[in-house]
């Protein structure tokens, strides 16, 4: 089964963008995926295509128009197409491993790209838009949220990784960040690879591999951990 992602911005030219190249690349000319970039003012009226307007209330900036983005989502999602509908939102709840497994898992998905101060609350409760956050930081719209989203999404699709093994032992796959990693030279600048991770004893480096992981997750992301395990603080 193909994955679909279609996604719904006003710079389509944005997409593929770096989707276009290595693994997300190869696996789109192999057929793994597929993407459309759907125009949102190709569905505005009017001289002028008019996708936003001034907020109800009042204050600064625009806001999308929820009559707009309602006929951009239901020609691009028609009755009977079950992809789940995101839009990408710094408001929305934050984009986790579980949460692209589940998508990869699925069909595709239809994303809408926010812009300017926001969108019309309205379209997002008639339309069940799933709002989606990569991140504690604003960008200048939801296209470079979308393309994160869907590279992480795409590696994971069957085929698309080399080695099947790489996506089931990566950082917050096991609740955890990923343990430090090394290769040749064996010694750069004075600096030398840990020697147990050439002993050869790979029970012996399963479990340095396990430890390093839970000491740079306590120290770097602590909120990963179960509670009963995260460090004390005075």
């Amino acid at each position: 089964m193909t994955f679909r992602a279609t996604v719904l911005t006003l710079y389509p030219e944005m997409f593929p963008g770096a989707l276009g190249h290595s693994l997300a690349g190869r696996a789109l000319d192999d057929g793994a995926w597929s993407l459309e970039a759907v125009q949102i003012r190709d569905f505005a009226e009017g001289r002028h295509r008019n996708v936003d307007d001034t907020p109800a209330g009042g204050g600064a900036g625009m806001v999308m128009r929820a009559d707009v983005l309602a006929r951009t989502i239901d020609a691009a999602s028609p009755k009977g197409d079950d992809r789940p509908r995101l839009l990408m939102s710094p408001r929305g709840k934050p984009l986790n491993q579980k949460r692209v497994r589940e998508l990869a898992g699925g069909g595709g998905a239809v994303i809408l790209c926010g812009r300017f101060e926001g969108v019309d609350q309205r379209v997002i409760d008639a339309r069940g838009l799933e709002e989606v956050s990569v991140g504690d930081y604003i960008l200048s719209g939801g296209e470079p949220a979308a393309l994160v989203l869907l590279d992480a999404v795409v590696r994971l699709l069957p085929g698309v990784m080399g080695n099947e093994a790489s996506g089931t032992e990566e950082s917050f796959e096991t609740g955890l960040l990923e343990h430090p990693h090394y290769t040749r030279p064996q010694e750069f600048e004075g600096l030398t690879i840990p020697e147990i991770l050439t002993s050869g004893n790979h029970a012996r480096i399963a479990a340095w591999r396990r430890d390093e992981a839970r000491k740079l997750t306590a120290e770097r992301r602590p909120d990963l951990l179960p509670r009963s395990a995260q460090p004390v603080t005075k």
